[in-house]
């Protein structure tokens, strides 16, 4: 057993920075700086924090969806990304809570 952070990013899938998915340049970031890993997880609806209820609709000509980014790694790691994404991140809510990580297998 294995004592770890839960990172979780909340964020709309059209969010940008520098033109590019911000959840893409997350991945991307995640990847360069070493840590152990990320999910993105699509929505199928939410109420963000404008209290706008996002949801797919396939009458909406553009589709907005909430986006949740999971991130599990030792404590440091999650607080030195924390500290980096704080500088680009415009609007969303970054939270972190303790995991137990039972298993653990890759290759």
């Amino acid at each position: 057993m294995k004592r770890e952070k839960l990172l979780r990013i909340f964020i709309d899938s059209e969010d940008k920075y520098k033109g590019e998915p911000l959840w893409k340049f997350l991945l991307k970031s995640v990847k360069e700086k070493g840590l152990s890993g990320a999910t993105v997880i699509k929505a199928a609806a939410g109420i963000g924090s404008h209290s706008e209820i996002h949801t797919a609709n396939i009458l909406a000509l553009s589709i907005n969806l909430p986006l949740v980014i999971e991130i599990i790694d030792e404590e440091k790691k999650i607080e030195d990304f924390i500290s980096f994404i704080d500088t680009i991140l415009e609007e969303g809510l970054v939270t972190v809570q303790d995991v137990e990580v039972k298993i653990y297998r890759h290759r």
